[in-house]
């Protein structure tokens, strides 16, 4: 069976959500419904699966998004 890639890109006051820190879970490079916020990031990464990796932005990412863990 494939593995699916997953991934939670965390984002700093979308538009959405202008006044919380989000991470939006995506399968592939395809969002998904599954969200997660708080009003800080240390908070939000607690929310997150255990065992993921860190990435850091590209400065061609979206100002908003701060970093992505898979």
């Amino acid at each position: 069976m494939k593995e699916e890639c997953i991934t939670w890109t965390i984002y700093k006051h979308p538009s959405d959500y202008p006044d919380e820190f989000v991470a939006r879970k995506f399968i592939l490079d395809k969002p998904t419904s599954e969200i997660k916020t708080s009003d800080t990031i240390e908070t939000l990464r607690l929310l997150l699966p255990m065992g993921l990796t860190r990435i850091e932005r590209s400065d061609d990412d979206d100002p908003v998004i701060v970093e992505t863990w898979m």
